[in-house]
């Protein structure tokens, strides 16, 4: 009744005059009350600075479709792409959602907490409640995190830490500045950036594709600052204070952004000889530092570009607690477990997605040909009953309709794919004003999401990208799928009842535009910037610093207890102990009942030789390449899997403590 109730108001007024082609800045899902088809109109007329829009009468798109028109915008896609797009909406409405006989859904409902509600929320993700609630968490583990912020980073947390200071006056809350006066902070922020400096040496760059292009000079970031290419993604210094560094400068940029596929920047990354680091690289202790440090960097960036981020909040639903569609991701993550341990995407989507493969991506119109909605609902109810019990016929299954199962898993999720929590922060990328600090953005907000989505959102995207890998066969470009896709990522429960038709029309670009960049650049934005990477590494170091105190004082305490002096604690063998300085590093790999191997230590031994070496020795040993990995465990870092380019030498000097363990690397 909701999508009758929506199709009848878009139809009435037939002669009236509608915005058919706008693009605004506007937050993602305003509150659409209020807005009727008169106030619409009005505003079609006047002057938009920051878009640009068409006007033509709605008796001449009698199927509800909304019309659409190309424009100037940087970020416009072609009137034949976003017809596509609109087609897609269609086929959605049309498809009844494919729910069969299933049992309705609740739709998700937004809540934007009350100022500062938000404020206090945001310092909790952050790991930083105890700034205005001494019993929220350990002050020292605080303590240790301020210690490692940038400039930027620190004023985006007195922002919100001096917005609930105000509204809570009559309670005694310190001053912000009092907070930030950290002995040394400013000294040891100084001799970070020279340290940084010191560090970036043999440099290479990693394209859009992952490739290597070309060999550094050893030149530092501030070297590099005034003749860096405007592709080249820069993973050593904070995004935010880049940003700041742009804006402070007033650089004009000489960006371009056209609809064609080869059009996009090619971006590449900047990397010193530590490699680097993935999501699923790091240990759950050092990710939830991660997660803490890129929200307050993400919200630095955009605090750097005067966009205010209006974080939305999942209303609590009634949701199914079994079954393969409408199903939490946790919830299926959680019943798939128990069928295959350590699966990471639900077994359902890796079945869909193989058949497609297996049925050959050269099929023309592959995503965007619907396949026959009766049949597909018909399938949905069948897979339902017999997916786990190994009885589905997957012979049958046709590849349009394997495609409109798979669009139909995401879009019936009960939560967005990109989550209530962040979809503003994906629609707010486009604001900033570089397609670099777009970039930097969506990395940080790809880095926010919970596993479960963010591993499916991977998965997603990697076979999206093989479809496009087959475009000239199957004609579906990078524009063609993005543009087909979008509203199945972005079109959540009840999405279409909550804005108004303008709200609509704008978001159909942006949204078709964000899923353009996770797909091309999907290389570069699951990986952990190596200033983040830093700060874990010194936040790690802090910690260590009070822990080794509180030995000293519970050893001080003992001895003065017993009255005798504790024994010294015995020193390692000279051969553990100097074994780098003697020019080899001891690797061990207890799973596979390797005590410990010595490698020699050269100026150019990479893990991969590492790997190379141990496999060469231990020819029982029946695992393929590609199945393990290279740890470095402990010192300044938890845990964390090597990138085979990894110059051993290099991350020794990081992190001299660490030890080196392999160990399999699980699977999805």
């Amino acid at each position: 009744m909701q999508h009758e109730s929506r199709n009848t108001n878009r139809q009435q007024d037939a002669k009236g005059v509608i915005l058919t082609g706008y693009f605004s800045n506007s937050e993602v899902l305003p509150p659409a009350s209020g807005v009727n088809n008169a106030e619409e109109t009005e505003s079609s007329s006047l002057s938009r600075r920051t878009g640009c829009y068409s006007v033509q009468s709605r008796l001449k798109n009698a199927s509800g479709k909304p019309p659409y028109h190309r424009c100037n915008s940087q970020d416009s896609l072609d009137e034949l792409f976003m017809d596509e797009y609109w087609t897609e909406v269609e086929n959605i409405t049309l498809s009844g959602e494919g729910k069969g006989d299933a049992e309705p859904q609740e739709e998700v409902q937004l809540k934007v907490p009350d100022e500062g509600e938000q404020e206090k929320a945001w310092l909790t993700e952050a790991g930083l409640a105890t700034l205005f609630d001494e019993s929220a968490s350990d002050p020292e583990d605080m303590m240790g995190l301020l210690f490692t912020l940038t400039r930027t980073q620190a004023a985006a947390v007195e922002k919100r830490f001096e917005t609930i200071r105000k509204r809570n006056k009559h309670h005694h809350i310190p001053d912000v500045r009092d907070i930030f006066k950290l002995p040394g902070t400013l000294e040891s922020k100084e001799d970070e950036a020279k340290s940084t400096e010191r560090s970036e040496n043999g440099k290479r760059n990693i394209t859009t594709d992952g490739q290597v292009v070309g060999q550094g000079n050893g030149a530092g970031p501030s070297e590099q600052s005034v003749s860096e290419p405007e592709t080249d993604i820069n993973l050593e210094l904070s995004f935010s204070d880049q940003a700041l560094s742009y804006k402070e400068g007033s650089k004009a940029s000489s960006e371009a952004l056209t609809d064609t596929d080869d059009k996009l920047p090619n971006f590449k990354l900047s990397r010193d000889k530590t490699g680097l680091t993935k999501m699923g690289d790091l240990s759950p202790q050092d990710m939830k530092k991660v997660h803490r440090l890129v929200l307050i960097e993400m919200t630095a960036l955009f605090d750097t570009a005067g966009i205010d981020l209006k974080a939305h909040k999942a209303v609590k639903l009634k949701v199914k607690e079994s079954g393969l569609f409408g199903v939490p991701l946790a919830t299926l993550l959680e019943q798939d477990q128990r069928r295959q341990p350590g699966t990471k995407v639900p077994i359902i989507l890796q079945r869909l997605i193989f058949h497609i493969e297996e049925e050959g991506l050269d099929t023309e119109g592959l995503l965007r040909i619907p396949g026959s909605a009766t049949r597909v609902k018909a399938v949905h109810v069948e897979l339902e009953g017999k997916f786990y019990e190994g009885l589905f016929s997957w012979e049958s299954l046709k590849q349009h309709d394997a495609a409109s199962l798979l669009k139909l898993f995401i879009r019936e999720l009960p939560h967005p794919l990109l989550t209530v929590e962040y979809l503003s922060a994906f629609m707010a990328v486009l604001k900033l004003p570089t397609k670099k600090q777009q970039l930097q953005a969506l990395n940080l907000v790809v880095l926010l999401l919970p596993e479960s989505s963010r591993d499916v959102l991977k998965a997603l995207m990697e076979f999206l990208q093989r479809v496009i890998d087959r475009k000239e066969q199957n004609k579906m470009t990078l524009n063609n799928v993005a543009v087909v896709m979008a509203p199945n990522i972005f079109m959540f429960k009840g999405f279409r009842n909550k804005i108004s038709m303008q709200q609509e029309l704008s978001m159909a670009t942006e949204t078709a535009n964000i899923v353009r960049l996770l797909i091309r650049y999907q290389n570069l934005l699951w990986t952990i910037p190596k200033f983040i990477m830093n700060q874990v590494r010194k936040q790690n170091t802090e910690n260590q610093k009070k822990i080794s105190k509180d030995r000293a004082m519970r050893k001080l305490l003992k001895k003065i207890a017993y009255d005798r002096e504790k024994p010294e604690k015995q020193e390692k063998p000279p051969s553990e102990v100097d074994s780098s300085s003697q020019g080899f590093i001891r690797v061990q790999a207890p799973q596979f009942s390797k005590v410990s191997m010595a490698v020699q230590l050269t100026e150019e031994l990479q893990a991969s030789d590492v790997l190379s070496h141990f496999l060469s020795q231990k020819s029982s040993v029946s695992v393929k390449r590609e199945a393990l990995c290279l740890y470095e465990i402990g010192g300044n870092i938890k845990e964390r899997c090597l990138d085979e380019d990894t110059y051993m030498k290099d991350l020794l000097e990081l992190n001299p403590s660490a030890k080196w363990v392999i160990k399999w690397v699980i699977q999805r």
